[in-house]
């Protein structure tokens, strides 16, 4: 039994530990570590992965693609405890696809709950796994050829992971993402104008609210709003209320001009670290990543920092950060690359990784870290209807290529995620 880059004695032995654990179970689950998902914009299916422990090489799942039954998704996002994925419509296709994942990574499509606005872009979960939040361009009333403001959908998430009864945030215009702190925004990546079929995103993401070394008692969210008519990007902050979801704006955001902090000149994506310090947000036009400090335990406003912004690749339009809040990475569209980064904890300013600029095939346009080993990560490759996969050293964040990469998938795939397979997966946190 080999395991091809960690060496350490206690790396060791957590993968033989590991592979002990999941060899008491039944023999399909033996060396599947996690589950991969890529979502197709032009078929509205899934593809299903398992995930090798040992190589990080994906193996399609028995029945795979599976239906959503959207046309052209724009995003995916899965709950926390893995048992969930939820696939958000583009364009008109104003729904949530609601799709079990079984314990054999297979899916089933559950129901399409209604989202309150149009061109859905983007989604998050809180925390702790009860609200799906949604951002979409256009209210009731405006389209793209009568523009208008956007918004965000609630969904409270029922233990079943199905979606109760949705409320509804109105926003400024052109609201850019939707994510998470743990650790990444799935934004609908803007695309190069040759890309016609794909709705211009916008990107929320919600602050950890169990950072308990942060001594933080609110869960903060944060929409990136690209207010392209008033061209001044900003990030729009909230606190979020634990008991049923609801936004309260915080003294930094201002909901009647819609402005907040600085979001640069065309934000497209936007992640925070496990600690819940730091929020950084890449921007596709000037090729950067700008980086700011989640102030104090209560207020959440953002302070811009010192160090940056900070280079990338061409066209970056996805981040993630690794599971122990060490690495971070960013999916340069044009480019075709994955920029690495190391993440210093006391300052938030980000350094480049040994190795940094690892190739994917053309067109990145999402990017995932699996959470059961956290050291395998993956791009949806939109013009060339593959996954690029490669496996990160936990020592210096540097990516290598998983053999066999690239993996074939339904074509234009907009997005990919990932969740461990079941509770037999051990994340490995070699400090």
């Amino acid at each position: 039994m080999k395991f091809n880059m960690i060496n350490r004695t206690a790396a060791k032995a957590a993968v033989l530990s590991l592979a002990i654990g999941l060899g008491t179970v039944a023999c399909s689950r033996d060396y599947t570590a996690a589950y991969v998902f890529s979502v197709s914009n032009t078929t509205g299916q899934v593809n299903a992965f398992g995930v090798d422990y040992q190589t990080g090489i994906l193996v399609q799942i028995s029945g795979s693609p599976f239906a959503s039954n959207l046309t052209n998704p724009s995003t995916a996002i899965a709950a926390p405890n893995g048992k969930t994925l939820y696939v958000i419509g583009g364009s008109q296709n104003a729904n949530v696809s609601v799709m079990t994942i079984g314990t054999d990574g297979k899916l089933y499509a559950q129901a399409t709950p209604n989202i309150t606005g149009t061109y859905p872009t983007a989604a998050a979960i809180d925390s702790t796994g009860t609200n799906l939040y949604v951002a979409y361009t256009y209210q009731s009333g405006y389209s793209p050829v009568s523009p208008g403001p956007g918004g965000v959908t609630i969904f409270p998430i029922h233990t079943d992971g199905t979606l109760g009864t949705p409320t509804n945030v109105n926003l400024g215009n052109n609201p850019v993402a939707i994510g998470t702190s743990a650790p990444t925004c799935t934004a609908t990546p803007v695309l190069p104008s040759s890309v016609t079929n794909i709705t211009q995103p916008n990107c929320i993401i919600l602050s950890s609210s169990a950072t308990a070394n942060n001594g933080y008692t609110n869960s903060f969210v944060y929409v990136v709003d690209a207010e392209v008519a008033a061209a001044k990007p900003t990030v729009l902050g909230f606190v979020e209320s634990i008991k049923n979801g609801s936004l309260t704006p915080l003294s930094g955001t201002n909901m009647t001009t819609f402005q907040g902090a600085s979001a640069g000149v065309s934000p497209s994506a936007v992640a925070i670290d496990p600690t819940g310090k730091y929020l950084y947000i890449t921007d596709k036009q000037q090729n950067e990543v700008y980086g700011y400090q989640i102030a104090g335990a209560t207020t959440g406003n953002l302070t811009p920092l010192i160090s940056s912004p900070f280079a990338t690749g061409g066209f970056p339009v996805a981040i993630t950060i690794d599971p122990r809040g060490k690495y971070v990475y960013v999916a340069n569209y044009n480019s075709s690359t994955v920029s690495s980064y190391s993440l210093n904890l006391s300052n938030g300013s980000l350094g480049a990784s040994a190795g940094s600029g690892f190739t994917t095939t053309t067109g990145p346009t999402c990017v995932t870290i699996e959470p059961a080993l956290g050291i395998y990560l993956y791009t949806s490759d939109y013009l060339n209807a593959s996954i690029s996969g490669g496996q990160l050293s936990p020592d210096t964040g540097q990516l290598t290529a998983v053999s066999n990469s690239f993996f074939p998938t339904s074509s234009q795939p907009v997005c990919v995620v990932s969740v461990a397979n079941g509770p037999h997966s051990i994340q490995l946190t070699i400090p």
